[in-house]
């Protein structure tokens, strides 16, 4: 569940507490048929960090929300959101978002499992034009948001391998 556009965690961990519990509700099935459905909860959901009024995917801001975590009674499990609020809605500011998770991953930060990436083969956006053919569009080009191209999303999963890399060795290390 991704914080509040706003940046509030509040709003993720409440989803988790309540994806994490049994349900039944009234549903329509695949026949047409209502019927109620069951649940047997999720303990398996995560918060996203996808920025807010300024970003929060610093180390700072990862303790901040492992801290809302506790106070929320829920497992600190972080993806982050490179794009949206974290990259001021700059495409090519992932790459510095990237950098730094890469850098908290070498210092050994385990809280941090996955990322999030805004990414095509070419590099941007285009509008998709009533009465507008694909032919013309440009071809791995995104009609929703800006991302990043190809060779910037290589750079991006070699800073985060890097990263990985180095917080292996050290814990190999710590361990010998």
């Amino acid at each position: 569940f991704k914080n509040g556009t706003d940046g509030n965690l509040k709003i993720a961990f409440d989803a988790i507490a309540a994806a994490s519990h049994p349900h039944h509700f009234l549903s329509v099935t695949s026949e047409g048929q209502t019927a109620i459905v069951a649940t047997a909860g999720n303990d398996d959901c995560h918060v996203i960090l996808r920025g807010g009024r300024q970003p929060n995917f610093d180390a700072q801001s990862v303790a901040a929300a492992c801290d809302a975590a506790a106070a929320a009674k829920a497992p600190c499990k972080l993806m982050v959101d490179m794009s949206h609020g974290n990259s001021s809605k700059k495409p090519e500011n992932q790459l510095l978002v990237s950098q730094n998770i890469a850098a908290q991953l070498a210092l050994g930060e385990s809280r941090i499992f996955g990322v999030m990436v805004e990414s095509h083969l070419v590099f941007g956006r285009q509008d998709l034009q009533a009465g507008q053919g694909l032919s013309d569009l440009t071809y791995g080009q995104s009609i929703t948001d800006g991302c990043i191209g190809w060779d910037d999303s290589l750079e991006i999963l070699q800073n985060l391998a890097n990263g990985v890399r180095a917080r292996r060795l050290a814990a190999s290390r710590a361990a010998a």
